[in-house]
């Protein structure tokens, strides 16, 4: 399909915005698959092309984590498989299962990952102790990949939220290995984008450009001010996903709402 430059110009300015926001706090997809959307982009290759241009954005985020020495890769290698494997059955199962069902309950996650980061600890800049061992990690992260491949709002907030809360990282870490962590979920989405021919390769690496500069710029916020912009930013982003879910008039979470309130 064909896109005007004005059209592409303000695509790229959406991914630079979200590569910035992926790379602090998760959830940059809120803000590039809408513009995809209303750009007149299918769904199918609106959701295949943000998963391009996130891939890139996420990568150079990880990337300028790792150089200044936060991520451990050692650690967190059979994670990261645990991860890519999680996406590829979620992207697999997503192409058999309506995930619908999945639209009622994840506000309902986002919300409590808010409260959570409102009330909860304070994020600190240095380790604590793990509530988790390498069994548990690996669940989790099979988990929540999957979760990116079959469904995917929130990916981002959910592994940062595991690794401060169970995995005892202190908050640039736990963002740093995120950045690890959902660029694997990314790349197995991607691959089955791919294989299905959906990717609009022109856009996307345009928008690509855009996001690896703004996911350079958000790891280096992130890396400067650590808990003091990644903790609001992260209550923001999970507030802003619930809302964009129960907007949707299908939701039937909203649905349950509006039966219960008449």
């Amino acid at each position: 399909m064909h896109l005007g430059p004005d059209l592409v110009a303000f695509l790229m300015a959406a991914a630079f915005v979200a590569g910035f926001i992926d790379a602090v706090a998760g959830g940059g997809g809120l803000i590039t698959l809408p513009a995809l959307l209303a750009s007149g982009v299918p769904p199918l290759a609106a959701l295949a092309t943000n998963k391009l241009q996130s891939s890139f954005g996420t990568a150079t985020a990880f990337f300028t984590f790792a150089r200044a020495g936060h991520v451990d890769l050692r650690r967190f290698a059979v994670p990261t498989a645990a991860s890519f494997g999680g996406a590829a059955l979620g992207a697999f199962t997503v192409q058999r299962v309506d995930p619908s069902f999945l639209a009622g309950f994840i506000p309902l996650l986002l919300i409590a990952m808010a409260i959570y980061f409102l009330i909860g600890p304070r994020m600190r800049e240095e380790d604590r102790h793990t509530h988790i061992g390498a069994v548990g990690l690996f669940l989790f992260c099979a988990g929540i990949g999957f979760y990116d491949g079959f469904f995917g709002p929130g990916t981002g907030s959910f592994f940062t939220t595991m690794l401060v809360a169970l995995a005892g990282l202190g908050v640039v870490r736990a963002v740093a290995h995120t950045k690890l962590l959902n660029l694997a979920s990314n790349l197995a989405a991607l691959l089955a984008m791919i294989i299905g021919g959906h990717v609009l390769w022109l856009l996307g690496l345009a928008m690509a450009a855009a996001s690896i500069a703004g996911g350079k710029v958000g790891a280096h916020a992130a890396m400067r001010f650590g808990g003091r912009a990644v903790r609001p930013l992260l209550v923001l982003m999970c507030l802003a996903l619930t809302v964009k879910l129960l907007a949707d008039p299908a939701n039937p979470l909203r649905n349950a709402l509006g039966s219960w309130l008449r």
